[in-house]
């Protein structure tokens, strides 16, 4: 088991900061998942596939347990539209 890493980008000065941006570089965010998996693109893609499932089944779930009165008619969608 490998000891836990944290993903954050370094801090940004006031005059840096943009509000709506929480990773402002995503080249750093790449590289960070990349390094997390020691340069293994496959590992890094593979883990990043099982991620995309487990949220995909954490998402059914919750469509389950939420009555369409709480969410006001809104259903979630499996797909992301397109770019």
């Amino acid at each position: 088991m490998q000891p836990t890493k944290t993903l954050e980008p370094d801090p940004a000065g006031p005059d840096d900061v943009l509000p709506d941006q929480a990773w402002p570089d995503e080249a750093w965010e790449v590289e960070a998942v990349l390094a997390w998996h020691d340069d293994n693109a496959k590992a890094t893609i593979r883990a990043l596939l099982d991620d995309c499932k487990h949220l995909r089944q954490q998402l059914a779930l919750a469509e389950c347990a939420m009555s369409r009165g709480m969410t006001r008619g809104w259903t979630p969608r499996y797909e992301r539209d397109a770019l």
